[in-house]
């Protein structure tokens, strides 16, 4: 890397002199196209100056995330269903507070009958104060008086075609970082976050309450290969590891097998495409659960 910095912008490579040479080549529609066009160009900038020396890895990660998030949607990066914590509002009173006081999330759906029939969002200091209210309030009444779907905030939905800058926008005027991921017929779909918007610029983000996994989700095996949890997106894949690996059909690594095997694989099975070998080695029900990948 060379030890001025600014010699990079004052010599123009092959490539820079070659990208400018087809950008004459094809003008720009003037509108609609114009800011995907600078984008791309900001883009290739930043690539050629990461490719150069002059951009980290982790800078370049950042500023590439920023860019993308006008190209992404919710759905994208949510917490699927499957994932999300819940509590049940007919659960008796003292078991609604010792699940929400034992999760590390603050804020939790609740739902009555079924996961689908979302009745609010509650806070962990609502219910707190709540709580205190019934148990040292002038007209103290006990727990058991606790009535949750009170205590919860009106639970804020979005389509997961949402665009996430849009989304981050949407967050920051409604002064919330919480909604609720719907699909079409209004069937829920997941949860996002304004964190999860933010860790596809800066990364993961973690304070003392969050659940640490004892690894990121990617090992190095001995051999040269990687053991991969199937839910590991494809882009934090990517990022990761600086591979291409193709994300336009599925989001998860477990999710581009299936699209490209077009079948759910068994335990054992082993493919190759896109220039990795792939092999099942951990399956639940119809979930690949551990992948293990090697470049061809």
């Amino acid at each position: 890397m060379p030890s001025d910095p600014t010699a990079l912008s004052s010599r123009p490579s092959l490539l820079h002199r070659f990208i400018r040479w087809v950008l004459r080549l094809f003008p720009r529609a003037p509108r609609e196209s114009a800011m995907e066009a600078l984008r791309e160009d900001i883009a290739g900038a930043i690539a050629l100056g990461h490719s150069e020396g002059a951009v980290e890895k982790e800078a370049r990660d950042r500023l590439l995330g920023a860019l993308d998030l006008s190209h992404r949607t919710v759905d994208e990066i949510m917490r699927h269903r499957r994932q999300i914590e819940m509590i049940d509002a007919d659960l008796p009173p003292g078991e609604i507070i010792t699940r929400v006081l034992a999760s590390p999330h603050t804020r939790l759906p609740i739902f009555r009958e079924s996961d689908d029939n979302i009745l609010g969002v509650v806070h962990a200091k609502d219910l707190l104060r709540e709580v205190d209210r019934l148990v040292r309030g002038e007209d103290s009444q006990g727990i058991e008086a606790l009535d949750i779907v009170k205590v919860a905030m009106k639970p804020y939905f979005i389509p997961e075609t949402t665009a996430l800058d849009e989304q981050m926008r949407e967050f920051l005027a409604r002064r919330t970082h919480f909604a609720l991921v719907v699909d079409e017929y209004g069937a829920l779909q997941g949860l996002i976050t304004l964190e999860d918007i933010l860790e596809e610029i800066v990364g993961e983000i973690t304070d003392e309450f969050d659940v640490v996994r004892k690894d990121s989700g990617l090992t190095r095996t001995e051999d040269g290969a990687f053991l991969i949890d199937g839910a590991m997106t494809i882009r934090d894949l990517n990022r990761a590891t600086d591979w291409r690996l193709p994300d336009e059909e599925a989001n998860t690594i477990a999710g581009l097998v299936i699209h490209e095997a077009q079948m759910i694989p068994n335990e054992g099975q082993v493919f190759s495409f896109h220039g990795f070998r792939f092999e099942v080695v951990g399956k639940r029900e119809n979930r690949i659960t551990r992948l293990k990948l090697r470049r061809l």
